[in-house]
């Protein structure tokens, strides 16, 4: 059987915790954030945690990770 491929737009963006949580980078972090409340802005600094239908799915596309 041949290897299977890691598809690398889910690679750079997703990582695997130890624990084999799916962790992804929060969503709107880039500008616009001066309008944002403090506590808004340290909680978006932080790596959001994937579903667990969507760890699911990235372990699909991940195999090897």
């Amino acid at each position: 059987m041949p290897k299977l491929k890691t598809r690398k737009a889910a690679s750079k963006r997703i990582r695997i915790t130890k624990n084999g949580k799916a962790m992804k980078r929060t969503a709107g972090q880039n500008h616009f954030n001066s309008r944002e409340s403090g506590e808004t802005r340290m909680n978006k600094h932080r790596p959001a945690c994937l579903s667990k239908e969507g760890a699911k799915t990235v372990k699909r596309l991940m195999p090897y990770n």
